[in-house]
């Protein structure tokens, strides 16, 4: 027995108060949590599968935990969904809803459908379960596996969706270092029907998780196809991490625009879904309500260089916030827009600052930091309405005596937001833990917006309405109280400063 488990077992009942426990953000009772999978929509609740190893404190045998929620952020936590059998593992997948009974397995009727990888030593094949009492309970399909595999040693992480102009059901499906593609008129029977990325995109380590969606673009009726692919080694910030194409989709075939902009890979250019260390394994929410529209997605919050290792009990591992996304065109490229949820916001508690700074007149500003999770916008501009085009803004977290925080700067002249959490203490519990991450950001509108979502072992960070985002977990000592700094270097600029504090949900 490992000391984790020892001090696991130790704590019979989760208290959520333990030291790090995320606020805002889903984390299971105990044990080890990873991939999200199976999220959908359904009778007027938000399911949440995921990743599961109800033994033990670092990654095993897998199961699908589960969790609803009718707001997603809190989540009442149901029994494991589905357990290992003698096809394997329980590994990532998703879920529908088969509405017209395609399947046949509903009488008539609907229900839910998992699409899941049943894991072996020697082989990973696609199954399917499904559920008539709204996901409370579980049956696999007796003719598993519905897409057999003895060829192939990465083969894993079925998303499906229903597309309507073939009338078929799609999986995109990831294999090694890209994506196959299968349809099916039922669930059971699949076709192969096209492969994608084998020449796109980053590949410096294996393709894992992938989602494809339509989406249209913001304040046009053009609709636009985003294929979302993690890898899991070899992202911008280190380590595991996610990428992001834009295209088209007939159903059998995804083709990408054939000019995209983005950090350069190989000479292919790849889009970052997030530029921290810590936003991994990312999947949309199916099924949501035609009269909602909006494109949900959240990720893992972790990285597997250190995953099994970060220092947290009972439990291990947290989900990001669910983002809203959506798609803008600028200057003839597509780009990806991820905002919080707009259901954080409804939990807005108390305003603890809201005013300008000039930090031309104050070298250093200082605000206390709440002791709960919160939310801090910050608007940059130069001094009287000008550019912020040179110097530096540095805003640290978790600031207390003789404790060294976190923090974010923003460099006008490069411009870059980076943080960096490699000088907190607990931070050297892994010698990749340890970190500065940076994502870039233009300058040209004179201002800058950062949007810092804040909790007890993570910063989630906003880039110029969502351009960009940055996800990295933290450590922070214990102390009795924290401070908020805000200084500047350079031309100064003036920060309209509000922040406030967001109701736990605990």
């Amino acid at each position: 027995m490992t000391l984790d488990d020892k001090l696991a077992k130790k704590i019979e009942k989760a208290t959520y108060q333990e030291p790090y426990r995320p606020h805002l953000h889903f984390t299971p009772e105990k044990k080890w949590m990873n991939d999200p999978n199976g999220m959908v929509f359904y009778e007027g609740e938000y399911h949440l599968f995921y990743q599961f190893h109800p033994d033990s404190m670092q990654w095993g045998p897998m199961h699908w935990g589960h969790a609803v929620s009718r707001d997603l952020l809190e989540w009442e936590h149901l029994p494991v969904a589905l357990e290992p059998d003698e096809l394997g593992m329980i590994f990532s997948g998703s879920a529908i809803v088969d509405w017209h009974d395609t399947s046949g397995l509903f009488n008539g009727g609907h229900g839910l459908v998992a699409i899941y990888t049943s894991a072996s030593e020697s082989t990973q094949q696609q199954s399917i379960a499904y559920s008539t009492d709204r996901g409370r309970t579980w049956v696999k399909y007796n003719g598993n596996p519905v897409i057999p595999n003895t060829e192939l040693k990465d083969f894993r992480d079925p998303k499906v969706f229903w597309h309507h102009e073939t009338n078929r059901w799609v999986m995109v499906l990831a294999a090694g270092q890209e994506i196959m593609i299968y349809s099916s008129p039922n669930l059971l029977n699949w076709t192969y029907e096209s492969s994608f990325g084998k020449c796109e995109g980053a590949h410096g380590g294996v393709w894992e998780c992938p989602d494809l969606f339509a989406i249209e673009v913001e304040g046009t009726k053009e609709l636009k196809w985003v294929m979302q692919v993690d890898i899991g080694d070899g992202a911008i910030a280190g380590g595991s991490g996610g990428q992001y194409f834009v295209g088209e989709f007939d159903g059998r075939t995804f083709v990408t625009e054939p000019k995209v902009t983005g950090t350069l890979d190989g000479g292919n250019a790849v889009r970052w879904v997030d530029y921290g260390k810590d936003f991994y394994a990312t999947q949309s929410f199916s099924d949501m309500p035609v009269k909602d529209g909006r494109r949900i997605w959240m990720a893992w919050m972790s990285n597997w260089q250190y995953a099994n290792d970060v220092p947290t009990s009972p439990w291990r591992s947290a989900m990001s916030l669910p983002r809203e996304v959506s798609l803008v065109q600028e200057e003839h490229v597509y780009e990806l827009i991820q905002k919080p949820v707009a259901e954080l916001f409804n939990r807005s508690e108390n305003i603890f600052v809201d005013r300008t700074i000039s930090i031309e007149e104050e070298n250093t500003s200082i605000i206390p930091q709440p002791d709960g999770p919160f939310v801090l916008d910050l608007m940059m501009k130069g001094v009287n309405g000008g550019e912020p085009e040179q110097g530096q803004m540095v805003v640290t977290l978790f600031q207390s005596d003789r404790k060294k925080g976190c923090s974010v700067t923003v460099d006008f002249e490069q411009g870059e937001v980076a943080f960096d959490r490699a000088g907190m203490k607990n931070s050297e519990f892994h010698e990749h833990f340890p970190a500065v991450t940076t994502a870039p950001f233009s300058a040209k509108a004179g201002a800058l917006h950062l949007q810092l979502v804040v909790d007890r072992g993570s910063v989630e960070i906003f880039i110029d309405g969502g351009r960009r985002t940055m996800t990295n977990l933290i450590l922070p000592e214990q102390a009795d109280s924290y401070a908020i700094t805000i200084s500047a270097s350079g031309k100064k600029p003036e920060v309209d400063c509000l922040g406030f504090t967001i109701k736990s949900v605990w």
